[in-house]
């Protein structure tokens, strides 16, 4: 099952089963396009009544770092022994559609496509054969990351928790819908940027949500990105972003350079 987040055309927020090109909810059903070709230049996020909003509203993104040995390698570091984990706030989120207005006067500033978990209850101290439990689903992820500014701290606030630092989208997709070697992909101006799989990561996600909780909350609706596979990349003024995970979708919205 896939699920759509949405502003209906009286205002309210639903949410709703999305198939074929609809989203039903309640006796309504509205038209939508979010199976265009990736990085083909439609618009995907375009409604006929309703406006896409991003899947869930995390009170948090817990982000994992160097969970692809080649993207490790491609950034000159080495893979942890232990999970490298940093913080995106709310204020980070985008949508599917959006435009990304990233910080002025950087010189590079990277997609980086990710395969995203969403959290479906309260959890903590969860156990690596029990963490598949507290997954609602799926969605796609782009960390978009200010390097400038990333290379020069340690806790990465400037360089991956600015706004619109994370958008996601557009669905949210159970778990039974997203293969285990599901490809996570990038394509800017249709051009193919980033193609890796789920099997590459390092660290599983029941041994990612394991070892989160062992250390904090993690609330309904948070979001685990579990990290970007090798072919991260810079982004200019203009770039159409189509961040793809098979099984959800793909994930598109535009790069603003000030």
């Amino acid at each position: 099952m896939k699920y759509v987040r949405f502003r209906d055309p009286g205002g309210a927020v639903r949410r709703g089963e999305y198939e074929s090109g609809h989203v039903h909810f309640a006796n309504e059903s509205y038209s939508i396009d979010l199976e265009s070709e990736a990085g083909e230049g439609a618009d995907a996020g375009s409604v006929s009544a309703i406006e896409v909003l991003p899947p869930c509203e995390p009170s948090k993104i817990v982000c994992i770092g160097r969970n692809y040995a080649e993207h490790a390698d491609e950034m000159g570091n080495d893979v942890p022994d232990r999970p490298l984990l940093f913080l995106k706030p709310p204020n980070a989120i985008a949508g599917q559609g959006d435009t990304v207005t990233v910080p002025a006067g950087k010189d590079r500033i990277d997609h980086e496509a990710e395969l995203a978990v969403v959290v479906g209850e309260q959890c903590r101290h969860v156990s690596e054969a029990d963490a598949m439990d507290v997954v609602e689903g799926f969605t796609c992820m782009n960390d978009v990351s200010n390097r400038d500014d990333q290379r020069q701290e340690q806790n990465w606030v400037r360089g991956k928790a600015f706004d619109g630092a994370a958008p996601l989208g557009p669905v949210l997709a159970t778990p039974d819908e997203v293969p285990d070697d599901a490809a996570v992909r990038t394509r800017v101006n249709g051009e193919l940027r980033q193609n890796g799989s789920r099997d590459q990561l390092i660290f599983s996600i029941p041994e990612l949500l394991a070892e989160i909780t062992t250390y904090l909350t993690l609330e309904p609706g948070d979001v685990v990105a579990t990290g970007t596979p090798d072919g991260v990349g810079p982004l200019e003024d203009g770039d159409e972003v189509a961040i793809e995970v098979e099984g959800v979708g793909t994930l598109e919205h535009t790069v603003r350079v000030p």
